[in-house]
This record gives structure tokens, C-alpha cells and sequence, in this order.
């Protein structure tokens, strides 16, 4: 049955909330009393907050992290190690790795893994790009550091065959300290850091 509202801004308000990943109507309809229980100042600054990112936060276009510029502050720093790229399904697991302070190398983000069942195939995840990276023949080793569930190995299998004409570039994945069907995100920095350390070649895993 829908819920009938006094009001047709929070109604909007309440619907706009719900479309967030994993927020329902009741729980949309909590924060909306919330903001609006709040002080007025601290309403309008989240708002602003919210309008600001969403104008302000762009993806680079060489990792694909997010960014206020073209290219994010990672890929700019010069003292990163442009020969090494970590590969990663998404934002969130480039925080988790450089949270570890194991690593000193560059990214690229995919912006999500391989998934049939989900209408998600190669075509719509960052691959090209990564293999234009791989071409220009700056890169040395690619770690593969997608999260170890199905989906993740499968995604990990076809970088590593579009990545097969590049023979004097070493493809690693790490270790397995995360264990299978882990996602990244949910690993603990400890674990996460040493076995980003300890990776190990893709060829490895293949032959097993």
C-alpha cells in the first residue's frame, strides 16, 4: 500500500532517497524527517555538498579514479611508479589499497567486473583502455587485484588473454591472502597489503 504524505516535497524527497543502493521508502522516509528535524544551515550544506560532487567529481581519464581534475591526483604524482598498474574493479577498492601504504604504483579502475548474468560483459568495463595503456610500452607488470569470487577470475582470464601479445610485461594477481569469494573492499588492510606484497604470476593460478 503507498504511503500517503502531508507534504509533496518530502514525498519527492522520500523518492528521490529510495533509489540509493540499498535504501528503501521506510528507511528514505527516516532520513528525510531526520534532515529535516536538523537545523536549516546543516539541510542546505548537504544538499550543497550533494550538488557540488555531483558537478565537481569527474573520472580521470587516464585510471579512471575519480577526480576534481582531468587527471587524478594519483596518476600526477610523479613519484609513483607508472611502470606498475593495479587493476581494480572499482573506486572503492583503490581507497582500500592505498589505505594498505603498501603500494606505490598507478591504477586502473574497471568500473566493474564481468557478469552475464548481470548484462555486464567486456565491451562495458574500462579493458580497451587498459590495453592502450599496456601498448604504449610504458608498462612493466600489471596486477591483477579484482576480488576473488567467479565473476572476478573470469574478469581476471580475459585481461590476461588480451594482455598475451604483450610478452615482456609481467601479469601478476595477489596472493591469496584474500580468500576466495572475498570481494576487496571487505578485506582488512593487514591481509589486503601483504597480499599485494606477496602477489604472484597469473600463469601460476592457470596451470593448477
Amino acid at each position: 500500500m503507498q504511503q500517503e504524505f502531508a507534504s509533496r516535497l518530502l514525498e519527492e524527497a522520500v523518492t528521490q532517497l529510495s533509489r540509493l543502493p540499498g535504501i528503501g521508502r521506510k528507511t528514505a522516509l527516516r532520513l528525510a524527517l531526520h534532515i529535516l528535524r536538523a537545523d536549516e544551515p546543516s539541510g542546505v550544506a548537504l544538499g550543497q555538498a550533494i550538488i557540488d560532487m555531483r558537478r565537481g567529481v569527474r573520472y580521470c581519464s587516464v585510471c579512471h579514479n575519480i577526480s576534481e581534475t582531468d587527471i587524478c591526483p594519483i596518476c600526477a604524482d610523479q613519484r609513483r611508479d607508472r611502470s606498475t598498474v593495479c587493476v581494480v574493479e572499482n573506486v572503492k577498492d583503490v581507497m582500500s589499497f592505498e589505505n594498505t601504504g603498501q603500494y606505490s604504483g598507478v591504477y586502473h579502475v574497471l568500473g566493474g567486473i564481468i557478469s552475464p548474468m548481470d548484462g555486464i560483459g567486456p565491451e562495458s568495463l574500462e579493458i580497451d583502455s587498459l590495453v592502450e595503456r599496456v601498448a604504449s610500452g610504458d608498462v612493466r607488470e600489471v596486477i591483477l587485484a579484482l576480488s576473488a569470487t567467479m565473476e572476478g577470475e573470469t574478469t581476471n582470464y580475459y585481461i590476461y588473454r588480451r594482455l598475451a601479445p604483450y610478452m615482456d610485461v609481467r601479469i601478476t594477481q595477489l596472493a591469496r591472502g584474500v580468500s576466495v569469494g572475498n570481494e576487496i573492499e571487505y578485506t582488512d588492510e593487514i591481509t589486503l597489503g601483504r597480499s599485494l606484497v606477496n602477489r604472484t604470476l597469473f600463469t601460476d593460478s592457470i596451470r593448477r
